[in-house]
């Protein structure tokens, strides 16, 4: 039993647009007869929106655990010869951005430890709250992420030869923090969700296999059937007999990140009962009501601004163009761009449609505003192209304040809204009118009630302690 890895030699880089960056994707299955690490593959495709730094995959045939994982995009790590050389009927998988921890192959997931005769690995998506503390406590020195944190945590509970599921048990309550994990050993695989719920995991069936997965999306792939969301605090235990639940936290609330909504998920999956892309349209219907504008033409920002301007559009009267088009294949290598590129930021991914924007009055509409820099250059864009004005609509709340929870925006100086006034902004994007969402009516476009979100980012309401500074690179070694 040990690792398979490929390790490359160069740093690789991304070319994105300014979007708050989310804490991955993380998928398992289990079955009698799976080709588990195939599954798993394709279970990371529907899933590579959470996360596109690093794929990974940990399988086992029940004597043997392997973790195979390395920087790039799920089809850029995997190709039929690996996949062929990961036989075994129980897998996890991972996706991954950087929130704690940088993006190097050391920092991929996911993370496997040698145990004797067995082994674990865990694949997490969020953030821990308590790292430090975890580290200070920590025999071996060597973590540079809370997911290996976590791993060495579980890995000494079970060096007594207890079983997965006991210690798992035993140190999820010291965990603090946003954690959805799939956990596995040789036999068993199990999912877990944190006391608050603040990212998603949900349980499916596949035949007589068995799913666990951060969206319905990536069920969906497989053509599995979603069984329900596990619940906040829940630990779903999966081995040949079956799932059972354990609850190994003393309380459990609902605190799902609301930004699930707002961006992260994908609008083809199901959230707490919600088609992610009917309520985003919803929210455009609300922006619609709370904000009339006299203009020409909706024009989305693509892509996870499209089901928002078709809400706008649809109450407001003033037709839905496509006047911005997306260049998919940016953000899709790893060649680092030349300067003058990177500077051009924006242009690389997204350009205006003279002909349709010329003359117009254009109520640009996104999904939200995190540093600024982006929607500056897009409002630019649209000027360029002849808007005779530009009226920014964001289907959201202004982001003022920090997340702990899985997203990287820990430092509130780079948050566009912390210090500035919507009026500051508008004439800081250089637009002629700006509306945020507000939030009472972002809650009741998700059909849920505000308890059940953490909207920490829009309101400073914190359901937990955090930290009083960035913790990102906290466990970062230096050469």
């Amino acid at each position: 039993m040990g690792t398979i890895a490929l390790v490359t030699e160069e740093p690789l880089v991304t070319p994105t647009l300014e979007r708050p960056g989310e804490a991955c994707g993380v998928f398992g299955i289990i079955g009698p007869d799976t080709d588990a690490a195939r599954l798993t593959y394709f279970g990371l495709f529907a899933l590579q929106h959470r996360g596109q730094e690093s794929a990974g995959i940990a399988v086992s045939d029940g004597d043997n655990l392997t973790v195979y994982k390395d920087l790039g995009l799920v089809a850029q790590v995997f190709d039929e010869t690996t996949l062929a050389g990961l036989p075994g009927n129980l897998a996890i998988g991972h996706s991954r951005y950087s929130t704690t921890g940088s993006n190097s192959w050391e920092n991929s997931q996911p993370v496997f430890r040698h145990l004797g005769n067995n082994g674990i690995s865990l694949a997490h998506n969020g953030n821990l709250t308590n790292t430090a503390n975890l580290a200070e406590h920590a025999d071996a020195g060597i973590a540079s992420t809370d997911s290996e944190l976590m791993t060495d945590a579980i890995g000494a509970a079970m060096s007594d030869g207890g079983s997965l599921s006991d210690a798992l048990a035993t140190v999820l309550p010291t965990f603090e923090g946003a954690f959805s994990l799939a956990v596995m050993d040789r036999t068993t695989l199990v999912g877990v969700r944190d006391p608050h719920g603040f990212r998603p995991l949900c349980l499916g069936r596949l035949d007589d296999s068995w799913v666990i997965a951060s969206e319905t999306a990536a069920l969906d792939i497989l053509g599995a059937d979603f069984v329900r969301e596990i619940n906040p605090g829940e630990m779903v235990v999966i081995d040949k007999d079956g799932p059972k639940s354990r609850f190994p936290f003393s309380e459990a609330t609902s605190n799902l990140c609301i930004f699930e909504f707002v961006y992260f998920a994908r609008p083809d999956s199901l959230l707490r009962g919600q088609t992610i892309h009917t309520a985003r349209q919803r929210m455009g219907r609300r922006l619609a009501e709370q904000a009339p504008v006299d203009a020409d033409i909706t024009v989305p920002v693509p892509e996870s601004g499209i089901p928002a301007a078709q809400g706008f559009a649809a109450v407001s009267g003033i037709p839905y163009v496509d006047g911005l088009v997306k260049n998919r294949y940016v953000g899709r290598t790893f060649i680092e761009p030349a300067q003058a590129l990177r500077d051009r930021g924006v242009r690389m991914k997204l350009n205006a449609m003279p002909g349709v924007i010329d003359g117009k009055r254009v109520v640009l509409v996104d999904d939200s505003i995190v540093r600024g820099s982006t929607t500056k250059q897009l409002v630019a864009i649209v000027r360029e192209a002849g808007a005779t004005e530009v009226h920014l609509r964001i289907s959201s709340p202004p982001y003022r304040w920090p997340c702990f929870y899985g997203m990287d925006t820990g430092d509130q100086s780079t948050l566009l809204a912390a210090g500035k006034s919507v009026e500051e902004i508008s004439e800081h994007l250089g637009v002629d009118s700006l509306v945020y969402l507000e939030l009472d009516n972002l809650v009741e476009a998700t059909g849920s009630d505000a308890d059940a979100f953490c909207t920490a980012c829009l309101s400073g309401n914190y359901p937990t302690d955090v930290p009083t500074t960035d913790s990102k690179f906290i466990l970062e070694r230096t050469p």
